[in-house]
């Protein structure tokens, strides 16, 4: 995500620890795999949003 830097490294390439990249509005669910639907989101809060997606 150029556009947006890893929040815990700052850089815009490259892995970003802890973090993964997150669907805001989930693809299965009509979303787009476009910049403007991704946010990064921390592994924890991930795991939580799968169990009740």
């Amino acid at each position: 995500m150029k556009l947006n830097p890893c929040p815990s490294t700052g850089e815009t390439s490259g892995s970003c620890p802890g973090y993964v990249i997150d669907h805001i509005i989930p693809i299965k669910r009509g979303g787009e795999d476009t910049p403007s639907n991704m946010q990064w989101q921390t592994l924890k809060d991930a795991k939580t949003k799968d169990r009740i997606e």
